[in-house]
C-alpha cells in the first residue's frame, strides 16, 4: 500500500472514531431496557449465563422457543464478562453493527469502488433505523447484518460466477438462521433468483457444509433435548403463526412499511430518487440489490403481524443503491440538501419521542418550534453549494457530521426523559428497598417484562398475594405505587 494512502487511511480512521463512538456507544446504558422484547431477551441470555445451559433458552426457568440462540449467546457472554444489565444485551449488538459497517465498506469497495462504498457506508451508518436497532438488545440487527453479509459476499458470483466467496456467504446465512430462524432463508430468495442459471453452485459441498456448520448444531441439539415441543413452538407458532395470523397482536395495514421505510432511512430518504437509473438494470449486482430491497418490503407487507424492526434487512440494500447512485450521478445537490434539511426534525423528535415510545404516537404532544431547527437549513444550503462546485464527498461529510451532532444532541436530550417515561428501571430503583411489600394491581406487559428483569423474580399479583404497596398503571401512563 502506498505511503500516502496509508496516511490518508489513518487520518480517516481518526476522524471517524469520534463519530462512531457518538453514534454507537455514547450513552448506551443511559436508558433502562425498553418495551417487552429487550428485557425478555436479556432475561433469557442472563439465565443462560447463570445456568451454563447454552442450548435451551429459558425465561423464568421455563423453556422459551421464540428465537434461536445467536443473540442469547452474544449477550450471555457479555453477562459472564460482568457487564451491567443494560450494556450486556446492548453492547454486543453495537459492536456487531460497527464490524458489519467495516465489512459493508470493504465488500462494496471491491465491487463498486471506494467512492460508492464510502457514500453507502456513511448513509447506512447514520440512518435512523440502523442506528436505533444497533442500540437495542434484540435480534433484528444480528439477523439483518449477517443476512446482508451473505448477500454482499455473493455479488461476485452473481456478476461473473465467481465462487471463491460463496463459502463465506453460506456461513453468514447460517449465522442469520441462527439469529432468527427460517426468515433469512426466505429473504435470501432474491439471491437464488439472481443466480438461477448457476444454481448448482449453491448446492455444492463448499456451500452447503459452511451453512450447516453455522446453523444446524444448535437446532439439532435443542430438538434432541426438548423434543416435539421445540418444533411446535419454534416453527409452527413463532414462524408460520406470526406470518398468517394476527393473534400475536401486531396487525397493521398493507402499506404500513412505506412510511416506516422512509423514516428508517432518514435523513437520507430523498436519495432514494438517485438509486434507480437505466444503468441499474444493466448490472446484475445492482439488480440483485433492487430485488432484495423490494422483496423484503413486499414480503413483510403481506405478513399479518408487522413490527418496525422487520424492515431492517432492506436498509443495507437501500444504502448500497444510494451510494452507488451518488457516485455515478452528477449534480445531486438538491437531494443532498433535502437530506440535510430533514435533520431539522431532530428537535421535534426530541420532544415527542419519550411519550410516543411510552404510550404511542397518538398520545404524544405536538412538537414545539425551536430555533435550533434553523441550523440544519443552513447546513443544507452549504451541502448544496459544495455539491454544485464538485465537492460531493465534502458535501456528504458535512451532512454526516451534522447528522452525528444531531444524534448526539438527541441522545443527550431524550435518553434521560426516555428512561423515566418508557423504562421500568427508575421505578425498580424506587421500590427495590421494599420489594417484599409490593404487589401488582395492574401492569401492562411492556412494563411487566422489564420489572421481572430488574427484580430477577416475578412480583406477585395483589389478587393472589395482597401486600401493603400496590403497583398500578393507568392507560398510557407510567406505573405508580400506591398504599
Amino acid at each position: 500500500m502506498p505511503r500516502r494512502w496509508s496516511r490518508a487511511g489513518v487520518r480517516a480512521l481518526l476522524l471517524a472514531a469520534p463519530a462512531v463512538w457518538i453514534l454507537y456507544f455514547f450513552a448506551l446504558d443511559q436508558t433502562g431496557l425498553v418495551g417487552p422484547d429487550e428485557p425478555r431477551y436479556a432475561s433469557v441470555a442472563r439465565e443462560m449465563a447463570d445456568s451454563g445451559d447454552w442450548v435451551t433458552p429459558r425465561l423464568w426457568g421455563e423453556p422459551w422457543f421464540e428465537k434461536p440462540a445467536l443473540f442469547y449467546w452474544m449477550a450471555a457472554v457479555a453477562f459472564r464478562m460482568g457487564l451491567g444489565p443494560e450494556l450486556a444485551p446492548r453492547l454486543p449488538v453495537a459492536v456487531l453493527s460497527v464490524l458489519f459497517l467495516a465489512l459493508f465498506w470493504r465488500l462494496l469497495a471491491r465491487e463498486f469502488g471506494t467512492r460508492a462504498a464510502l457514500y453507502a457506508t456513511v448513509i447506512l451508518g447514520t440512518s435512523a433505523g440502523w442506528l436505533a436497532y444497533s442500540q437495542s438488545g434484540v435480534t433484528d440487527l444480528p439477523m439483518s447484518a449477517t443476512l446482508a453479509a451473505a448477500m454482499l459476499f455473493s455479488l461476485g458470483w452473481v456478476k461473473e460466477g465467481e465462487v471463491r466467496m460463496l463459502p463465506a456467504a453460506a456461513a453468514m446465512l447460517g449465522l442469520s438462521v441462527l439469529s432468527k430462524g427460517l426468515v433469512p432463508l426466505v429473504l435470501a430468495l432474491p439471491l437464488v433468483w439472481a443466480g438461477r442459471r448457476r444454481w448448482r453452485d449453491l448446492i455444492a459441498p463448499r456451500v452447503i457444509l459452511p451453512f450447516l456448520a453455522a446453523s444446524l448444531p444448535w437446532y439439532l441439539l435443542c430438538y434432541l433435548r426438548n423434543g416435539r415441543v421445540f418444533l411446535e413452538k419454534f416453527f409452527v407458532e413463532h414462524h408460520f403463526g406470526r406470518f398468517v395470523s394476527d393473534s400475536l397482536g401486531h396487525p397493521q395495514p398493507f402499506w404500513y412499511y412505506l412510511p416506516i421505510t422512509a423514516a428508517a432511512l432518514a435523513p437520507w430518504t430523498p436519495l432514494l430518487l438517485v438509486s434507480f437509473s437505466s444503468a441499474t438494470w444493466r448490472d446484475p449486482r445492482r439488480r440483485l440489490l433492487v430485488t432484495w430491497f423490494v422483496f423484503v418490503l413486499v414480503f413483510f407487507s403481506l405478513s399479518a403481524n408487522k413490527l418496525p424492526g422487520y424492515i431492517l434487512p432492506l436498509l443495507p440494500a437501500a444504502a448500497a443503491l444510494m451510494g452507488i447512485g451518488l457516485a455515478a450521478a452528477e449534480h445531486r445537490g438538491w437531494h443532498l440538501a433535502a437530506s440535510a434539511a430533514l435533520l431539522a426534525l431532530i428537535p421535534a423528535a426530541a420532544s415527542v419521542l419519550p411519550k410516543a415510545l411510552a404510550a404511542g404516537l397518538s398520545r404524544a404532544p405536538l412538537p414545539a418550534f425551536s430555533w435550533i431547527c434553523v441550523a440544519p437549513l443552513i447546513v443544507a444550503a452549504a451541502v448544496w453549494g459544495l455539491d454544485r462546485t464538485g465537492r460531493r464527498t465534502a458535501a456528504i461529510a458535512l451532512a454526516a457530521f451534522s447528522a452525528t451532532a444531531g444524534i448526539g444532541y438527541l441522545k443527550a436530550e431524550v435518553l434521560p426523559a426516555l428512561d423515566w417515561a418508557a423504562s421500568v428501571r427508575p421505578l425498580w430503583l424506587r421500590i427495590a428497598p421494599v420489594r417484599d411489600r409490593v404487589c401488582i394491581a395492574y401492569l401492562h406487559r411492556n412494563w411487566r417484562y422489564g420489572l421481572n428483569y430488574y427484580s430477577r423474580a416475578a412480583i406477585p399479583e395483589c389478587a393472589v398475594s395482597p401486600r401493603p404497596f400496590h403497583l398500578d398503571q393507568s392507560p398510557g401512563q407510567p406505573p405508580f405505587v400506591k398504599p
